[in-house]
């Protein structure tokens, strides 16, 4: 049986500046329904930092970014982490595969893949891949985003 697992919210400072961060965490399988089961934790964390302007940007970019450790990594779990002060929100999706990391293909029209890490860029204030280590080895990696705040129509 495959499990999800929110882990303890975690408070810690925000860089340099004394204010409170909260890390909210989510550890599941790495399966076809983990999209949406990362949706409702980081809807969930976003509504319980205040966030609720993030929320469409982020639902978007985190589904993405999950499907795409389902589809082209050979990894049985990742975690998903929502880093959010008063200022700013960080998304996280890790995972094990440091061999392969993402990168921007070109799209033929018609294609109905590929664009997801652009799409991720033009939702987010910020965006990147960050190798993760233990103490001396590369043992996986972090896509993260700094949702957009949706504009209203």
């Amino acid at each position: 049986m495959r499990t999800a697992m929110l882990t303890s919210v975690h408070t810690d400072s925000e860089e340099g500046n004394g204010r409170p961060s909260k890390t909210y965490r989510l550890s599941a399988p790495a399966s076809p329904t983990t999209a949406r089961v990362a949706r409702e934790f980081v809807s969930a964390a976003l509504q319980a930092t205040a966030h609720t302007s993030l929320i469409e940007n982020a639902l978007v970019c985190v589904s993405d970014l999950v499907t795409n450790v389902v589809q082209h990594t050979p990894v049985h779990h990742l975690s998903v982490e929502v880093t959010a002060s008063e200022e700013r929100v960080v998304i996280s999706v890790l995972d094990g595969d440091a061999g392969r990391r993402p990168w921007r293909r070109t799209v033929r029209a018609g294609q109905e893949d590929g664009r997801g890490l652009r799409l991720v860029r033009s939702l987010s204030v910020d965006s990147g891949v960050t190798l993760v280590w233990d103490e001396l080895n590369v043992v996986g990696k972090c896509v993260w985003f700094e949702p957009r705040a949706e504009t209203g129509s």
